[in-house]
């Protein structure tokens, strides 16, 4: 029996990647990080515990994996700053850049904030996932502090606010507490809360001619 080639044994093992990918994530929100096992998660995705811990080694992994795969829509290992989205909004006039930005991190969001719930619940009690949560934090403050820069740099910032401190309002004002809050507790569409965030964000960094 002639063996598989290479490219098709790499595909295949790409399927069964993105199904344990797949599984953990529904685990994970169902259950949370600690009641769900490495053992939960491969009787999920139909493959033996083995083929799970050779693939990712440890349930952090899994979760490390998972949200980066949530943030960035894809697994191309492209950096978000790299993403083309960005580049578009960082050329755009300050009150649409800001609009551009809430509308991409809303589709952020709706994948990955289930995840990041997961990953700010057991960080409470896990040390290392805690340490997931912060550096999460600290690449979201990254980000924006990019964009909060760029408003600067185009006169885009309210006197006497600077682009760390601007970058910390958007911070807090993009939370993805926040946005869980308002969708999924009370029930707003994504649109409500992109509407919300981009007049929030204005208000609060534009210079008033802006508004």
């Amino acid at each position: 029996m002639a063996r598989p080639k290479s490219g098709a044994r790499a595909a295949k093992a790409a399927q069964t990647r993105a199904r344990m990918l797949a599984a953990a994530r529904e685990l994970f929100v169902e259950r949370g990080y600690t009641a769900t096992t490495m053992q939960a998660i491969a009787t999920r995705a139909g493959v033996a515990v083995q083929t799970l811990y050779f693939t990712f080694e440890t349930k952090r992994a899994i979760l490390k994996e998972l949200l980066d795969i949530e943030v960035a829509g894809d697994t191309a290992p492209v950096a978000t700053l790299d993403r083309p989205w960005v580049a578009q909004a960082l050329a755009a006039p300050p009150e649409d850049m800001l609009r551009q930005l809430v509308a991409a991190t809303a589709a952020i969001h709706a994948r990955v904030a289930p995840v990041l719930e997961v990953v700010r619940s057991a960080g409470a009690t896990d040390p290392d996932i805690a340490e997931l949560w912060r550096t999460n934090i600290a690449q979201r403050h990254t980000v924006l502090a990019v964009f909060t820069g760029a408003l600067a740099a185009k006169g885009g910032l309210r006197s006497g606010l600077n682009a760390i401190r601007a970058a910390d309002i958007a911070l807090a004002t993009l939370a993805p507490e926040t946005y869980q809050l308002l969708t999924c507790d009370r029930g707003w569409s994504r649109e409500d809360w992109v509407e919300w965030a981009a007049k929030t964000l204005a208000d609060a960094l534009l210079p008033r001619e802006f508004n």
